[in-house]
């Protein structure tokens, strides 16, 4: 079965585009990025955005309040098969074209990887032209106490953000 990312949210103001590998099943079947339950990246967003009702507001809202603060969301995997969620599991890979993308985007100034996969990714395609900034994943696959994953968004995306 392949499985496909959603389009990019982005808009000429996006500053930081974060970037995960392709959207989980929670995610595909949700229409909605990072839609587990137990994902830790609306928590980590609302902390980063000083929006503490964030995970609570409707997707669309969310999105909006991303793209207030200069955040944008895309994958580094256009297209892959995959049984599950995991990134170990996809075959037959397809990339997304961020250099394309990131050259449309007159103000972004670095992207962020969520997660070790879509860092790989990202580096592959970007390497020097932009800064691509490592960070822990937020999904629930990956076991890491939610203050060490917020410590780490902090300290990489905190100065970046409007």
């Amino acid at each position: 079965m392949r499985k496909h990312c959603f389009e990019p949210v982005v808009d000429p103001h996006t500053r930081v585009l974060v970037v995960g590998s392709l959207p989980g099943d929670a995610s595909l079947s949700a229409a909605e990025y990072y839609a587990h339950p137990r994902n830790a990246f609306w928590p980590i967003m609302a902390e980063l955005t000083l929006t503490p009702d964030l995970v609570s507001r409707p997707y669309a809202e969310r999105l909006a309040c991303l793209l207030a603060h200069g955040v944008g969301l895309w994958d580094v995997v256009g297209s892959a098969r995959r049984a599950g969620s995991l990134d170990a599991a996809m075959r037959d890979v397809a990339a997304n074209d961020l250099t394309a993308l990131c050259a449309r985007l007159p103000s972004l100034v670095a992207v962020a990887c969520n997660g070790a996969a879509a860092y790989a990714g990202a580096w592959r395609q970007l390497a020097q032209a932009i800064p691509c900034i490592a960070l822990p994943s937020t999904s629930p696959a990956h076991a890491r106490p939610f203050a060490e994953k917020l410590a780490a968004w902090q300290q990489g995306l905190a100065p970046l953000l409007h």
